[in-house]
């Protein structure tokens, strides 16, 4: 497996010239554009590496889908889907358009921006250092890291350029999906965006996801199976921004990425994958990663379709 997946990175590393790195977080200018590792966690346990998959990265997008579960165990989907919608956007990540021109007036999906401010709104918490602590508890547990934490210095600049994230919370709160202090709950949001990681942390996330929620070793269902299903119907058709569709094609496995380069993939019964490449195509997913991930899943038949 490792031969292969060294060969694979090494056939689509050209690809990073063709991206960029995120500029509008101005802290993830600093990332290798030239990186580009992989790493797989199998079902039984194996772990195959290569290429840089040593580096990284801030999970920003990443971070969506285990928000999401967090927020459906504490209240359970009909109250989260009050909130933010089920449907693919069609509209990059974090566009504002049809927030405003739909009724009602709620995010379409919690994988983009707006819906996963939205849910993280509702995290149960007394305040925000109890809000942020459980998050990073279950990032900790299912990534099979102790030691996940913030990158302060992304979290900051975050914070002080995120003024398109901080139009959307306040129209949010305006007509009534959001509650509460809202530069509180931004503060919430880029702290998520802004956990540390390796694409071992989030290939581990990928194989708890593909187990169904259940923790290997000691056989505890972790999480509900069926919030694990909610979760990854929303990776294969709202996952990859407005590039889902293409990437469920050509790639046909649950996934999300991140512009801090990552991209995390969760095949049913098989395999967690992460994958690390900081140039980023137009759309803000890992150009080099997609192409690794197509290879991939052409090589191993990966696609759940």
């Amino acid at each position: 497996m490792e031969l292969l997946l060294s060969e694979l990175v090494s056939r689509n590393r050209h690809w990073t010239n063709f991206g960029n790195v995120a500029t509008y977080i101005p802290e993830l200018k600093n990332a290798n554009k030239d990186a580009l590792g992989i790493v797989v966690v199998d079902i039984e346990g194996n772990i195959y590496k290569a290429g840089d998959y040593e580096t990284k990265f801030t999970i920003q997008s990443i971070s969506k889908p285990i928000t999401l579960m967090l927020a459906l165990m504490d209240y359970g989907p009909d109250h989260v889907f009050e909130k933010v919608g089920m449907e693919p956007t069609g509209d990059p990540f974090n566009s504002m358009r049809k927030l405003e021109t739909i009724n009602p007036s709620r995010p379409l999906n919690p994988m983009i921006n707006a819906g996963a401010i939205a849910v993280a709104s509702i995290i149960r918490g007394k305040d925000n250092e109890e809000k942020m602590d459980r998050i990073l508890q279950l990032f900790r547990k299912i990534s099979k890291n102790p030691n996940l934490n913030i990158n302060e210095n992304v979290y900051l600049s975050e914070k002080k350029t995120g003024d398109r994230n901080r139009a959307m919370a306040y129209f949010l709160r305006d007509v009534g999906i959001i509650e509460g202090d809202v530069e509180a709950i931004l503060d919430l949001y880029f702290k998520q965006c802004s956990i540390e990681v390796t694409c071992e942390d989030i290939a581990h996330i990928g194989m708890f996801l593909a187990n169904h929620g259940v923790i290997k070793e000691t056989g505890e269902q972790y999480v509900p199976k069926n919030i694990t299903q909610i979760v990854k119907t929303f990776m294969v058709t709202c996952g990859m921004y407005d590039a889902s569709g293409e990437f469920a094609i050509q790639v046909g496995v649950p996934a999300k990425s991140g512009v801090g380069g990552g991209i995390m993939c969760a095949v049913p019964n098989r395999m967690g994958i992460g994958v690390v490449g900081p140039a980023l195509d137009k759309k803000g997913n890992s150009i080099a990663g997609v192409k690794v991930l197509e290879s991939l899943s052409k090589e191993l038949a990966l696609s759940i379709f």
